[in-house]
C-alpha cells in the first residue's frame, strides 16, 4: 500500500538533518520545465538503469513525485510498485505531485542542475569572482597577448563548440593540470564553459588554490561569446596534459592548502569499509577523468568527474545528508571537488586515495532486474531489412540522439509511453528494438511484446552502436522535431534541451538561459530549502 506525504511534511524533512531522497519520475524534459528544487530526476523510462546509482541504499527514505493531481500520482505509483518489487523498503509519494507542492505555496524551478547553478551564482556574488567579457578577450587575442584559455567542460561539450584558442581542462582538472599550461605566473588565465557556472567555479578554484597567475572567468561563457557576434570553434581536440614532476608536486601542495582551509578529511580503506557497513547511504565516486576510470578503478566506485559532480550534483547524489567518498590517485581533484561540495552544504565528504589497492576495468552497471531478451546481430537485421519484409525498428534513443542519427526508417519511441507511441503504427511481422548501446532495449522488449502479442520482438545486439560500427547507413532528423518549434510544449520533450540544442530562436533562448541563471540566487532565497556555507579566507 502506498503512503502519501504532504508538501508541508516533505519540506520539513528536506530542511532536517536526516537522510531523504526526492525523486521526480517524469521524463527529463518535463521535469526540466518545472520541478521541486531538491528533486533528482529518474524517469520511468530509465528507472531500473538509473535508480541504484542515485539511491544505492535500499532502505534510504525516498519520496517519489510526478506532475499530479489529474493523474492521481499515476506515474509515481507505477514507480513505487516497480521499486518496491526491486527491494526498496522506505518509499512515500508526494501527495498531488508538484501541483500539490505549488498549492502549498512553495517554489517550483525550471531548468536542470538548479542547486549547482544557483551555487555558482552565489559564489560569484560572495567572492566577487573576476570576469572578462567576450569583447575584451577577443581584443587581447587580436593584440597577440599571451593568454591561456581553459575550457572547464567535458571533452564532448568542448568538441561541439569552444572559444578559438581554448584548451579543454574539465573542472576538477584545472588545479591539477594548470601548471603545465601556464608555468609563468605572469600569464593570464581565462576559464570558460558553455554559460556561467563552470566558468565561475573553475576560476574560483584556481584562485582558492593560490595560483599566482591573474585568473578571470569568461562572462557568460561560450554562449556569451556567440551572442557578442564572435565565431565559435568546432571539432577542436586540444586537451590539457597530465601533470608530472614539479607540476604534480605543485598541484598536490596547492590542494593541501585547500584541504586545510575547508577542513576536508581523508579516509583510508578501513574507514571506507566501516562506512559501507553502517546503515547510512554512502556514495563512492571516482573523480578522475573518464579515461583514467576506464583504465582501472576501485571496485564498487562510480565514475563522477569532479567538475561535472559539482556542476550536476543532483545527477550523482540523490540522498540528502548522505556520506560522499571521493576517490582519486593524488588527491588533488578529490580535494578541489570536496571543497565545493562542503560549501554547497553536504555534511560528510571524504577524500580517499587509491594508493596500491587492486583495481578493475569493468564498471558496475548497477542495473536493477536486467533480463536479456532475444537478440539478432546488426548483420542479421541488415539482411532482413534488405529483403523488404514487414520489419520495424523501434529506437529508444532520446530525441536528440535520434535526431542526430538512426537506422533508416526506424520509429522513435519513449519507453514510458510505448502504448501511445506505437498504437497508430502499422502492424509488422517483426519488431527489432534498439537503443544507443542496446541496454534500454532489453527492458522495453517484453513490454512491446505484451502490447503486440502477435509480433516477433527482438533486440538489436549491441544497440545502434553495433550498426554504426558495422558501417551500415544512418539517417538524421526526427518527425515533429520539437527543437524546430519556437515554443515547444514541455510534454513533447523527453529530455531537457539546452539553448543550442534548438534549431530555432537559439540566440533568444541563450539570452533567456543566462538571465535565468543570474536570477536563481533570489529564487533560491525564496525557496529556503538550501543553505550554502561560507568559508572566509
Amino acid at each position: 500500500m502506498t503512503q502519501l506525504i504532504s508538501a508541508q511534511t516533505l519540506r520539513e524533512r528536506l530542511l532536517g538533518r536526516d537522510e531523504i531522497a526526492l525523486i521526480d519520475v517524469r521524463e527529463h524534459g518535463v521535469y526540466g520545465s518545472e520541478h521541486v528544487l531538491l528533486a533528482s530526476c529518474a524517469p520511468l523510462s530509465r528507472l531500473e538503469m538509473m535508480f541504484f546509482n542515485l539511491v544505492p541504499n535500499l532502505h534510504a527514505p525516498i519520496v517519489l513525485c510526478d506532475g499530479g493531481p489529474d493523474g492521481k500520482e499515476k506515474q509515481a505509483r507505477k514507480a513505487f510498485e516497480r521499486l518496491t518489487a526491486l527491494g526498496y523498503t522506505n518509499i512515500e509519494i508526494l501527495k498531488g505531485g508538484i501541483e500539490g507542492w505549488r498549492e502549498a505555496g512553495f517554489e517550483l524551478f525550471s531548468g536542470v542542475n538548479v542547486p549547482s547553478k544557483a551555487f555558482g551564482e552565489y559564489v560569484e556574488h560572495e567572492d566577487d569572482t573576476p570576469r572578462i567579457t567576450a569583447d575584451d578577450l577577443i581584443a587581447r587575442q587580436s593584440r597577440k597577448e599571451d593568454v591561456v584559455i581553459l575550457d572547464s567542460r567535458p571533452r564532448d561539450e568542448f568538441t561541439r563548440m569552444s572559444i578559438p584558442g581554448g584548451i579543454d581542462c574539465p573542472g576538477a582538472e584545472l588545479v591539477y593540470r594548470v601548471h603545465e599550461l601556464a608555468p609563468d605566473p605572469a600569464t593570464p588565465i581565462v576559464v570558460n564553459c558553455a554559460g556561467r557556472t563552470r566558468s565561475i567555479i573553475g576560476c574560483q578554484s584556481l584562485i582558492n588554490a593560490g595560483i599566482p597567475n591573474p585568473v578571470v572567468a569568461l562572462k557568460d561563457g561560450t554562449m556569451g561569446w556567440h551572442l557578442a557576434g564572435h565565431t565559435v570553434a568546432t571539432n577542436v581536440d586540444a586537451m590539457a596534459p597530465m601533470p608530472t614532476g614539479e607540476a604534480l608536486d605543485i598541484a598536490i601542495e596547492r590542494a593541501a592548502s585547500v584541504a586545510k582551509r575547508y577542513a576536508i578529511p581523508s579516509i583510508d580503506a578501513e574507514g571506507v569499509q566501516k562506512l559501507k557497513r553502517s546503515d547510512q547511504t554512502v556514495y563512492l565516486l571516482d573523480v578522475r577523468s573518464p579515461e583514467e576510470y576506464a583504465a582501472g578503478h576501485l571496485e564498487g566506485t562510480r565514475s563522477a568527474p569532479g567538475g561535472q559532480l559539482v556542476q550536476a550534483t543532483d545527477e550523482y547524489v540523490a540522498v540528502r545528508n548522505s556520506a560522499i567518498v571521493l576517490v582519486d590517485n593524488h588527491g588533488v581533484r578529490a580535494t578541489m571537488t570536496a571543497s565545493w561540495l562542503v560549501q554547497m552544504g553536504w555534511p560528510e565528504v571524504y577524500v580517499h586515495l587509491m594508493e596500491d589497492q587492486p583495481t578493475v576495468t569493468e564498471p558496475d552497471s548497477n542495473y536493477l532486474d536486467f533480463k536479456p531478451a532475444e537478440t539478432l546481430s546488426a548483420a542479421e537485421l541488415k539482411a532482413v531489412l534488405d529483403t523488404g519484409e514487414p520489419v520495424a525498428v523501434v529506437d529508444l534513443a532520446n530525441s536528440l540522439q535520434f535526431r542526430e542519427s538512426h537506422i533508416p526508417g526506424s520509429w522513435w519511441a519513449v519507453r514510458s509511453r510505448l502504448l501511445s507511441d506505437l498504437q497508430f503504427k502499422p502492424e509488422m511481422g517483426m519488431i527489432v528494438v534498439t537503443s544507443p548501446d542496446g541496454d534500454l532495449a532489453h527492458y522495453a522488449a517484453p513490454e512491446i511484446a505484451a502490447l503486440k502479442p502477435q509480433t516477433i520482438v527482438r533486440v538489436l545486439e549491441g544497440g545502434t552502436a553495433s550498426w554504426r560500427k558495422a558501417g551500415y547507413p544512418l539517417e538524421d532528423g526526427i518527425d515533429g522535431d520539437p527543437s524546430a518549434k519556437p515554443d515547444a510544449n514541455p510534454d513533447e520533450l523527453d529530455v531537457f534541451y539546452k539553448p543550442y540544442d534548438f534549431t530555432t530562436a537559439a540566440e533568444r533562448r541563450m539570452q533567456e538561459y543566462l538571465d535565468w541563471e543570474v536570477a536563481l540566487v533570489e529564487q533560491i532565497k525564496r525557496d529556503g530549502t538550501v543553505t550554502f556555507k561560507r568559508f572566509d579566507a
